[in-house]
């Protein structure tokens, strides 16, 4: 469902006030204004270490390197983070999902072709134009190459990278989706997942 509206005196597209997304359970919402951050980033990681008193470094490690990683985000002109806590037996499902308002400095929006080609041209993994239920959006699906890490113990590997471009009605703006994951064996069940994310979005007053 679209949810754009027009003024009636002029029928031009009026800009939604926010959006909405549906996420699925399991995954933790950090807002990344920095007024906001700290206490999201506190909330999560109480989450993660409740029932747990004899880790005290392990906890200030893991505040420290998400203070980082919203900081940059913020940075980058992200709005919100949101990150996977999802559990399938043992194992937690590792994802994220940045969002990211992208203003554009055209008086006229960017038309979803051209951008696409853009994309398209600079090899950028595989694109197309896909229509979502607050409207079309390019889609971006590439595989990330990862190096070892630090001790060299793990082999390099891609990971996977989603990116929806929503054009925000009634404005030059794109509302940029960027979803990840480390899980390359089961990319393509991950992307189904992360598309489901996306076309989720509806636009509201």
């Amino acid at each position: 469902m679209n949810q754009t509206e027009e003024t009636e005196e002029t029928g031009e597209t009026l800009p939604p006030g926010d959006y909405r997304l549906l996420l699925p359970e399991g995954w933790f919402r950090i807002l990344l204004e920095p007024e906001q951050r700290d206490k999201s980033i506190d909330a999560l990681v109480e989450r993660q270490f409740h029932g747990i008193d004899n880790a005290p470094h392990l906890k200030e490690e893991l505040r420290r390197d998400l203070r980082r990683r919203a900081a940059k985000a913020h940075r980058s002109g992200g709005i919100e983070l949101y990150l996977s806590l999802q559990e399938v037996g043992p194992f937690t499902i590792p994802a994220s999902l940045l969002v990211t308002l992208a203003p554009l400095r055209h008086p006229e929006p960017l038309p979803l072709e051209a951008l696409a080609q853009r994309f398209a041209d600079d090899g950028e993994g595989s694109v197309t134009i896909e229509e979502l239920r607050s409207g079309p959006a390019v889609r971006v699906r590439r595989l990330m190459p990862q190096g070892n890490d630090e001790e060299g113990t793990e082999p390099p590997h891609n990971s996977l990278s989603v990116e929806y471009h929503l054009p925000v009605p009634g404005t030059t703006a794109f509302l940029l989706l960027t979803f990840s994951t480390p899980l390359e064996a089961i990319a393509d069940a991950m992307a189904g997942l992360f598309d489901a994310i996306a076309d989720s979005l509806t636009w509201t007053e």
